[in-house]
């Protein structure tokens, strides 16, 4: 038998230092790229502004020459970095300290060049560092605000050495010292503030994604048949079971509905079309046509156009469980029959066998006796079927090879009937190997046999065949038996395996009542179809030897 895996999934994800650690990294690394892009961006813009305007330019650069150079190569190196960032984007620990410091490097040099602390070159430190101090420990990002001041506060005193400024810049570079460490000040809890957030929705994460495994896995390894359906028609989920039962090898999520299932497609479809979310659609017949399967859809939304929720049942299963309490009834009921009725249809047997004999006896009085005859001997069939399902025993398997077993039957069956060569033949070639108790597949295919013997001939003619072979789904083997009689009656297909179902040509209603009961005590199906041209097709399915390997 297919086994499901039942084995519990692997450890939900849970927080860790580690996990930690990463999320800071995950933060530092968006930042990092946001700051190279920003880079670029002011790089440019700042070599832009130096070449257009030439005459009177808007930093008043010291060295003109210099500063474009310094511009050049700072567009050059943020380039760089940027191209560098996106092909390798996990930072190493000291990646951060070094750009900072390459950024301070570049800005006091074309702060030297051009117009000095006045210009406002400088306070894009203030941008660098504050992005840093994001990335940075608490130490490390007061001490890179305090290089950033004081690498202001050098290149000052060198531009106040050579006569290129004032003494009342040193205010200004005080004052953009004193910005450079409030916005660190200002930037370390937010940077705080920011791993906190990220840790706590990247748990949420991780604890959604463990709600969400949880529920596939209990979905999955539960008894019932689940299948849940979008309001395309396309499947989102399907456990082990359903799909088992569907007689399905492989499916995805995703696939539509048609391509994995097209009986229970038209079903879906038909329930959709009534409109009403309470209506169950009928019983259809599984993929590997091996049985028969009731679906009750419930909507998710409340609409029937919405996506759905589908439990599958194997009507069969249900079926048996309603046939075992008619079986209780018919067992209570067999005693009181064997003795009430059989003697007494007995005695009127006898006593009409005795009247016919009678000299006195004219065609009139004939006629009325042979209905009396007819009549108990149907009344005598109909308690030898009881007595049989009474006295039903336990299984004995054994494996059968179909082309050997069908070949003696169909001489014994010759042979008993009477047919002539030909009227009851084999029409398969391969050999296929079943399990199933010998006296119950002999009891189950004579009846389907006589069956058509008997309705055939009285439909002109008697053409039987038994075939076997494989479902083409779920390579369940199978026999058959198909005949070229009238067929079953329309009012009569959905009853009749129903015990006492007799259609207009009378009989006991017995016959494929037992057969069924046969087959499920072997773990197979017997199904009924009409045949093309006419007729009727009774297929045994066999419970596949390679999935049962203990007896039933």
């Amino acid at each position: 038998m297919a086994t499901t895996d039942n084995s519990i999934p692997a450890a939900f994800a849970v927080e860790t230092g580690e996990a930690t650690r990463a999320i800071a990294r995950d933060a530092s690394r968006r930042v990092n790229r946001l700051v190279a892009a920003f880079r670029v961006v002011v790089a440019f813009a700042l070599l832009g502004v130096s070449l257009l305007a030439q005459d009177e330019s808007l930093f008043l650069e010291r060295n003109p020459l210099l500063f474009r150079l310094a511009a050049i190569g700072y567009c050059l190196g943020a380039m760089l970095f940027l191209f560098y960032q996106r092909r390798y984007p996990i930072a190493g620990p000291y990646r951060v300290p070094v750009l900072l410091a390459l950024d301070t490097l570049a800005v006091i040099v074309l702060v030297h060049t051009g117009g000095g602390i006045t210009s406002g070159v400088g306070g894009l430190l203030a941008v660098f560092v504050g992005a840093a101090t994001l990335s940075l420990p608490g130490r490390y990002a007061f001490f890179a605000a305090a290089i950033a001041t004081l690498a202001v506060l050098g290149e000052q005193m060198v531009a106040y050495s050579e006569g290129l400024s004032s003494g009342n810049d040193f205010v200004s570079a005080g004052v953009l010292g004193a910005v450079i460490f409030a916005i660190a000040a200002a930037a370390f809890p937010l940077a705080r503030r920011l791993e906190e957030s990220e840790a706590l929705a990247h748990q949420r994460g991780i604890d959604l994604a463990n709600l969400a495994q949880l529920n596939e896995y209990i979905i999955r390894n539960l008894r019932e048949n689940i299948v849940v359906v979008d309001g395309s028609n396309h499947l989102r989920l399907m456990n082990q079971p359903a799909a088992e039962t569907m007689g399905l090898r492989g499916h995805a999520a995703g696939e539509p509905l048609h391509a994995l299932s097209p009986q229970l497609e038209r079903v879906l479809v038909g329930w959709r079309r009534s409109g009403n979310p309470q209506s169950q659609p009928p019983p259809f017949v599984a993929g590997d046509d091996s049985l028969q399967v009731n679906a009750y859809i419930v909507p998710l939304e409340g609409r029937v156009d919405g996506p759905v929720l589908i439990f599958l049942e194997d009507a069969g299963a249900l079926a048996e469980k309603v046939q075992q309490s008619k079986l209780a009834a018919l067992g209570r009921l067999t005693a009181s029959i064997a003795h009430e009725v059989r003697n007494p249809v007995g005695a009127m047997s006898h006593a009409g066998q005795l009247l016919e004999e009678s000299p006195a006896m004219g065609a009139e009085e004939r006629r009325l006796l042979g209905i009396i005859r007819t009549n108990s001997r149907r009344v005598s069939d109909i308690v030898e079927n009881i007595l049989q399902l009474s006295r039903r025993e336990a299984t004995r398997p054994q494996l059968l090879w179909l082309r050997e077993w069908t070949a003696g039957f169909i001489a014994e069956l010759g042979s008993t009937l009477e047919l002539f060569e030909g009227q009851v033949a084999a029409i398969s070639t391969e050999d296929v190997e079943v399990r199933m108790d010998p006296g119950h597949l002999h009891q189950i295919v004579w009846n389907l046999c006589e069956n058509a013997v008997k309705y055939a001939s009285e439909n002109g003619g008697i053409g039987v065949e038994l075939a076997w072979g494989r479902m083409p789904g779920g390579r369940r083997p199978y026999l058959e038996v198909a005949d070229r009689g009238p067929g079953v009656a329309d009012d009569l297909r959905d009853r009749v395996f129903e015990p006492f179902a007799t259609g207009p040509k009378g009989g006991t209603g017995l016959g494929l009542f037992i057969s069924r009961e046969l087959c499920e005590l072997n773990r197979a199906a017997l199904i009924h179809e009409p045949r093309k041209g006419g007729g009727s097709v009774f297929r045994i399915v066999f419970a596949d030897p390679a999935r049962w390997g203990t007896e039933p």
